[in-house]
């Protein structure tokens, strides 16, 4: 049971790490954090891998503010994390709503849905755990106007 407690914790810091990095801006670190998964959202919504694509994906997609220390100005948070762990594998689902608040947009949640992720660790003396796969499935959306840099209806929302 401790090995699957530090395996889940371990699982945590990666979701919780994933919001801080999109909140900060810091799309290239997403695409790192990412870059051994397969990203993507709702069936037919297509599939993206390899930390420069994530990283430019998300930097195409979000918009940032330069007078806010070039950050989209949200927070994403991530709920009710459940996590499995298989020996060398885990899978986690969990829910986010995404905050923001700008000069034109009053604070208020913009998007909810549900986290699907897959995890491995590393067969090395590492140890370390890393995403495989990270499927977002968009269920509400709000007034993302000041957020994202393309219409949300071309993902079929």
């Amino acid at each position: 049971m401790t090995g699957d407690l530090a395996a889940k914790l371990a699982v945590h810091e990666l979701l919780y790490r994933y919001a801080e990095l999109i909140d900060a801006g810091d799309f290239d670190g997403v695409g790192v954090l990412l870059r051994r998964a397969s990203f993507g959202g709702s069936a037919g919504s297509g599939r993206a891998s390899g930390a420069d694509v994530i990283g430019k994906l998300f930097a195409k997609t979000t918009r940032r503010f330069p007078d806010h220390g070039n950050t989209p100005r949200t927070r994403h948070l991530v709920l009710n994390p459940i996590v499995d762990v298989d020996g060398d594998t885990a899978t986690a689902r969990s829910t986010f709503c995404v905050v923001q608040q700008t000069e034109t947009v009053p604070l208020q949640p913009i998007v909810v849905g549900r986290y699907f992720d897959r995890f491995a660790r590393d067969a090395d003396d590492s140890g370390g755990w890393y995403f495989t796969e990270r499927k977002v499935d968009v269920e509400m959306v709000g007034d993302v106007s000041a957020h994202l840099a393309v219409d949300p209806a071309s993902y079929g929302r």
